[in-house]
């Protein structure tokens, strides 16, 4: 019984760290299309942060199903 539930939490990790990958492009594109340098370094800086996140959560999904 607790299987389904083990791989419930694995798939929210994935779902979670593709939203975040998600997120990351939009503030990349951001960044690229606009005209102020600052909001562009931070969105860049914001995209990185996020990548990061989503690695974090794909290494717990793989600690997990080991």
């Amino acid at each position: 019984m607790q299987e389904p539930e083990r791989r419930g939490a694995i798939g929210s990790f994935m779902k979670m760290a593709k939203a975040i990958r998600r997120q990351a492009q939009t503030a990349e594109r951001v960044a690229l299309t606009t005209a102020d340098t600052i909001v562009a370094n931070q969105m860049r800086s914001l995209a990185r942060a996020f990548r990061s996140q989503a690695d974090i959560l794909k290494k717990k999904e793989k600690k997990k199903k080991k």
